[in-house]
């Protein structure tokens, strides 16, 4: 989940922040998923699942960022909650049928490891004293 600490060449985070590196990967694959919704969604569920995705890696990069573990925390913390957007927001197009099994579960499947791979970071940086 996380390989160096905050602080270190923030050029670099991508390499240290595998929580990181899947978001990117679930993100590419949330684009793949709503290119297949219906054209009337452009600017309903569409657009709001592809900023759930992207709020995810986006808060993880600029808690990274920061340079503090308070805020490190913080955003790793909004990331989580877009997470929860995204979960919600997949579930709703399952039930409306914009999606098929395969491409569902693949998404929910990379959705699903970041959720965890965050909410495990959180609880070991909640944990850990400050230093």
């Amino acid at each position: 989940m996380y390989k160096g600490g905050v602080g270190h060449s923030r050029t670099q985070f991508h390499c240290k922040l595998i929580v990181w590196d899947r978001s990117i990967e679930l993100c590419t694959a949330i684009y793949a998923l709503t290119r297949k919704f219906p054209r009337e969604e452009i600017y309903g569920l569409t657009s709001q699942i592809r900023r759930a995705g992207v709020s995810i890696a986006s808060n993880i990069a600029e808690g990274y960022g920061r340079g503090s573990r308070g805020q490190f925390k913080q955003f790793l913390a909004i990331a989580l909650g877009s997470y929860m957007e995204l979960q919600t927001q997949l579930m709703i197009a399952r039930r409306l049928g914009f999606v098929d099994s395969s491409d569902f579960e693949r998404v929910e499947s990379l959705a699903s490891e970041v959720g965890r791979m965050l909410s495990a970071m959180l609880s070991k940086l909640r944990v850990a004293p400050d230093p």
